[in-house]
């Protein structure tokens, strides 16, 4: 008997099924983007990995319609998202032409169509014959030994009753809730922090149980011989969508589809190849597709419990387009709108055209070795930089950004509240954001160690994917010298996160690929980087290049070809003293930083 027809056989019978344990160096549960990330990184020490993924497919929002990433400027872009960017635009030049829409529509291969990115993050993966995969397998439980201090195994189950007991020697949770890390007994909260707790200007006064919204990314397109039928809900009914009406009639509502709080769908820019575009919550609208009001209680739900918010999230997003576009009380004007753009023939195929993933901002947030708030944003006095994290394992770039976390009044008359958007300059992660305090074999790359308002800076995927390489390498380097994670010799992971391309500070002119990378990194992995540029006046960031995408920060540069000064030359020299370095010289800024670090190597 083959094992399917015995699953299947058993899973008619109701009976459990054990099958054989998997023991290897490291397990992580969650295939997201940081997950991915961190496999890589760890499969590039030459050790075994196991990807643990609950859902049908491995790349989270990646590969389930967020693809329109948030990030600012492509300086910020490094790791192993560069790399996918790469491979991005190389996919679509081998398939189109150099010169094709499509190349162009790929935004220096930074937006993709799903279907591509589940190409491209399985191409990755399959390099690697040391990393396995498991898909649909959630997560049942978490041994501990008696001190609690480390997981021994995670046991995880499919909807057919198969069972794993899992073994490694370390854990990474790179789930967006944070499921391995509650299972383990880590320390996280829920919820918003009051503003007295960390002193952030964009914290409520009072702490309360609110957590972003959540809504689908659908892959949309107007070209009509990619469009499919929007799929009716089981559960639909038209009644719960009446309300849209008076809107629609007294014109408040002026397009079911833009960029503008009168629009219902946001159509994103830049756009995705071939025609899609990735459909979002429109931000400050006057119906939303973000549910705040029911995304409190999903990082803490049971699996049962989280399909049914899943189902209510479907109802709004799905049903209301299937109404707007089907009913006859809908005024013509708007229900051809509607029909002008559908899903996508050829994304999801496998469920209806639709993700299978709902866009979890923000779930659990560890209580870690290092809170990551709003403070971790801030410019150091007048410098053009945030404050220097010495043990920096990556970088962010976005702005602090909520789509709202509560909600008064109705589906539909009423408005989102703790919401904001709030720019801020390319900031840097200290390590202690993704270490737990006590248990010292499990890295969190996602559900990381943040206020609420630190999670709203941290929670884009180029973001999580820095923390992803950065954990890949932690859980690395603490099975290779049988270290607890907390102790791991920040210099060395900085030193392989810098020679895999991933950067640890932001720096405009010197970036992956560039032959003084790995010495520019460690230069400012030291604070060499620091009081270079005074803070910008008025906009902190680059010139706009479309959308919300702009030209480097300004005061970010290393300046690699400029001369030497003598003051330059004293500071710097005093700052290798103060670490007990060996002094450097040079004549441009470029050959002391590459003399320091040749001397000191």
């Amino acid at each position: 008997m083959n094992l399917f027809k015995f699953l299947l056989l058993s899973s008619l019978a109701l009976i459990p099924i054990l099958l054989p344990a998997k023991n290897v160096d490291i397990i992580i549960y969650g295939g997201t983007p940081a997950g991915i990330a961190a496999a890589i990184q760890a499969a590039e020490q030459e050790l075994s990995v196991l990807i643990v993924e609950p859902y049908s497919r491995i790349g989270g929002m990646l590969t389930n319609g967020l693809n329109h990433p948030d990030f600012r400027s492509f300086e910020s872009i490094t790791g192993f998202y560069y790399k996918l960017t790469q491979r991005s635009l190389d996919y679509y030049i081998q398939k189109y032409g150099e010169d094709s829409q499509q190349v162009e529509d790929t935004f220096r291969g930074t937006h993709v169509e799903p279907h591509v990115a589940q190409i491209l993050v399985n191409d990755m993966i399959a390099e690697f014959p040391q990393i396995e995969v498991i898909t649909r397998f959630e997560l049942v439980k978490a041994q501990l030994n008696e001190a609690q201090k480390r997981i021994q195994s995670i046991k995880v189950q499919n909807n057919v009753g198969a069972a794993f007991e899992l073994h490694a020697d370390v854990f990474i949770d790179a789930t967006y809730e944070g499921d391995l890390m509650a299972a383990a007994g880590v320390p996280y909260r829920v919820g918003r922090e009051a503003h007295s707790e960390y002193g952030e200007s964009l914290a409520p006064e009072v702490a309360d149980d609110q957590v972003m919204g959540y809504n689908f990314r659908l892959t949309m397109t107007n070209v009509p011989e990619n469009r499919a039928p929007t799929p009716r809900p089981a559960d639909y009914n038209r009644e719960d969508y009446l309300p849209v009406l008076g809107l629609l009639y007294e014109n408040s509502i002026q397009s079911i589809y833009g960029l503008s709080a009168s629009s219902i769908y946001k159509t994103m820019i830049p756009v995705l190849p071939n025609g899609k575009r990735d459909v979002n919550d429109v931000s400050r609208g006057l119906i939303r597709l973000s549910l705040p009001q029911f995304s409190k209680y999903w990082p803490e739900a049971t699996h049962a419990e989280r399909k049914e918010l899943f189902q209510k999230h479907i109802n709004h997003n799905i049903g209301m387009l299937y109404f707007l576009q089907n009913d006859p009380v809908i005024p013509e004007k708007f229900k051809k709108q509607a029909n002008e753009w559908g899903l996508c023939k050829d994304e999801f195929t496998d469920n209806l055209h639709l993700p299978e993933q709902l866009y979890i901002r923000e779930g659990r947030r560890m209580i870690g070795s290092h809170i990551f708030t709003q403070n971790d944003t801030l410019y150091d006095g007048n410098d053009a930089r945030v404050v220097h994290k010495p043990d920096s394992i990556g970088i962010g770039d976005y702005s602090i950004n909520s789509h709202g976390s509560g909600r008064k009044g109705g589906l539909f008359i009423g408005e989102h509240n703790g919401e904001f958007y709030s720019p801020i300059p390319a900031f840097e992660i200290p390590f202690g954001t993704i270490l737990p305090k006590s248990v010292e074999n499990l890295v969190v790359p996602v559900a990381a160690s943040s206020s609420h308002i630190g999670m709203c800076a941290l929670r884009y995927e180029p973001t999580w994917s820095s923390m992803g390489d950065a954990a890949g390498v932690a859980a690395a380097l603490a099975v290779l010298h049988q270290l607890p994670v907390q102790d791991i010799e920040i210099k060395e992971l900085q030193g392989i996160l810098h020679a895999s391309g991933a950067a640890t500070t932001y720096v405009s002119d010197v970036l992956p690929g560039h032959p003084d990378f790995q010495a520019v990194q460690w230069w400012a992995s030291l604070g060499g980087l620091m009081r270079l540029h005074p803070k910008p006046i008025g906009r902190i960031r680059g010139a706009q290049i479309l959308g919300q995408h702009t030209e480097a920060f300004p005061g970010h540069a290393a300046g690699l070809d400029i001369a030497m000064t003598p003051e330059l030359a004293q500071k710097w020299n005093q700052l290798l003293k103060d670490q007990g370095l060996k002094t450097a010289e040079g004549e441009t800024r470029g050959d002391f930083i590459r003399a320091a670090r040749a001397a000191n190597l």
